[in-house]
């Protein structure tokens, strides 16, 4: 596989903690804070597609606020994940993946499918549902990207499934959800869970220097995709751009 790129950001940038100078300038408009964020970082993961849909235009507006080179992942609709039989989900999957993502273009990244930890594994169930992923969508490559939180998915035979469909399973760094470090797609995607409120970069500096030798190691077959989530949000902007001087 050839080398790939590494991508580092957060989860979304509408964050009322982030304004008034911890990442934000204080003068900087709330209609700016995209335009600001993505050249601050090299990635957005957009998180508010998990509860709603958007329409195209508001997809063509978010590619054309943000510089060339810098990608989105998408998570993907609560209503198409959390139900109780994932086979069925293929009208929800259509819905969702026709939207209006092709917009993005060359800054669509992957979408990524959140389950939750009440879903356990099931290979059946979880093998029809990778089929219903298309790999296309309006001649817009698609790569997707599966977060799991029961700990039954630490199975080799879901890795394998995984592998089948070329889907990246996302690597959690979280107190309770499983940690699956797993190459099983041509790229992969790594969420950062742990940030402190104490500590000026979210994550100790001997973290983030562990972190970005993971980040480089994963680059080494493809593409790299590194978001600070969860924990001590407001911490998430500083600990990115400090993972990015690390790269």
């Amino acid at each position: 596989m050839a080398q790939g790129k590494i991508f580092v950001g957060i989860g979304g940038w509408t964050y009322a903690p982030w304004r008034g100078g911890v990442f934000y300038p204080k003068d900087l408009s709330q209609k700016r804070e995209l335009e600001y964020a993505s050249r601050q970082l090299t990635s957005i993961e957009i998180n508010g597609t998990y509860y709603s849909s958007f329409k195209p235009e508001t997809w063509a507006k978010w590619r054309d606020e943000t510089p060339d080179g810098f990608v989105f992942s998408v998570k993907a609709s609560r209503f198409t994940t959390n139900r109780r039989n994932l086979a069925e989900a293929g009208e929800s999957v259509e819905r969702f993946l026709g939207q209006g993502l092709h917009e993005l273009g060359d800054k669509l990244g992957p979408i990524s499918w959140q389950f939750m930890a009440t879903k356990k594994f099931d290979a059946e169930e979880m093998g029809a549902f990778l089929k219903l992923l298309p790999k296309t969508i309006k001649s817009c490559p698609l790569r997707h990207a599966l977060e799991v939180r029961s700990p039954t998915f630490k199975d080799p035979k879901f890795y394998d499934l995984a592998r089948k469909h070329r889907v990246a399973i996302v690597l959690a760094d979280h107190d309770e959800f499983p940690e699956i470090d797993e190459p099983t797609a041509n790229f992969s995607y790594a969420r950062l869970m742990r940030s402190q409120a104490k500590v000026k970069t979210g994550y100790k500096p001997g973290a983030l220097d562990t972190w970005a030798k993971r980040a480089k190691a994963s680059a080494k077959a493809g593409d790299s995709f590194v978001y600070v989530i969860a924990g001590a949000k407001e911490r998430a902007p500083a600990a990115a751009r400090a993972l990015i001087e690390r790269l």
